[in-house]
């Protein structure tokens, strides 16, 4: 009894906890979202907390017809899908050949993997190699850099390794080669390391700007966060929207701003719940009975 109380008392004082911090982490939101809905005298005045006051929808009627941002937001798109998946072709198919205990030398592959988790390249080498074969200024420099992590290959190796040898024997039984046993049994039980290095790219594909700033110049190819930063940090909103159209609609900078952290954070928000059961589902389970 005295361990069961002692365990009961453990969980709420976890929960607790994760739903404190959860809050906190939901309330900068909730406060953005009421600036951008609230009416420019309160907005002005500081006045909006939580919740929108003299609601007003001033900021997204702008926000939807400035072709820029819009333009950004498919540059941002397309770089994080296109990135995402070469990310998980290389990472994937290099995982499973180190996983595999036939590949030769594959412990001197993993040690020089694992140098590169430790050292980086500094930021000039890295910019003359991306010069040096031509993807200065293309979107590809924005996805092929960073597209095999040494991190996400040991994440989905280690996953790989735990598959049981005997599903790989029955399958090759049955005729099945190596590329079969990769695309047909390696990969579909591994989906939920597959989804969570997905997550893991995307989120940093979609939040880079660094990126961006040293390899792109075209203003028409950089994505949703490079405009959110000139906006942001330099006060760049005359560049999407003119003066003269925020007082018509009578919208605060400030209004503005907060309207554009909403836009560029909300998408890869809505790609959480969708993915989020591979983290606390495992497609092993009961896949092989002996």
């Amino acid at each position: 009894m005295p361990s069961y109380k002692s365990d009961r008392m453990f969980h709420i004082f976890n929960n607790t906890l994760l739903l404190l911090l959860s809050v906190t982490m939901v309330l900068p939101m909730l406060h953005l979202a009421a600036v951008s809905l609230s009416s420019s005298v309160y907005a002005e005045a500081k006045l909006v907390y939580l919740w929108p006051k003299g609601f007003h929808l001033g900021v997204y009627n702008s926000l939807f017809g400035m072709e820029t941002l819009w333009r950004a937001m498919g540059v941002s798109v397309y770089i994080t899908v296109v990135g995402t998946l070469i990310c998980l072709a290389l990472t994937s198919t290099l995982a499973y050949a180190l996983s595999r205990p036939q590949m030769r030398g594959r412990g001197w592959v993993l040690k020089g993997i694992i140098v590169t988790f430790i050292f980086h390249a500094s930021l000039i080498p890295n910019f003359l190699v991306v010069k040096a074969v031509g993807l200065d200024n293309t979107l590809w420099a924005l996805m092929i850099p960073g597209a095999l992590g040494a991190f996400n290959v040991i994440l989905m190796k280690t996953f790989f390794q735990n598959l049981s040898q005997e599903l790989y024997d029955a399958a090759k039984i049955d005729g099945c080669s190596e590329y079969g046993n990769f695309a047909r049994m390696a990969l579909p039980l591994s989906l939920p390391v597959v989804a969570t290095v997905a997550l893991f790219h995307a989120v940093a594909m979609w939040n880079s700007y660094f990126s961006a700033l040293i390899f792109i110049r075209k203003k028409n190819l950089m994505p949703i966060q490079v405009v959110l930063r000139n906006t942001v940090m330099n006060d760049q909103l005359s560049s999407l929207a003119g003066a003269s159209t925020l007082e018509s609609i009578s919208v605060t900078p400030e209004m503005m701003k907060a309207g554009i952290v909403l836009f560029a954070t909300l998408p890869i928000l809505i790609v959480y719940p969708f993915i989020q059961k591979y983290f606390v589902k495992g497609a092993m389970l009961g896949s092989l009975k002996e």
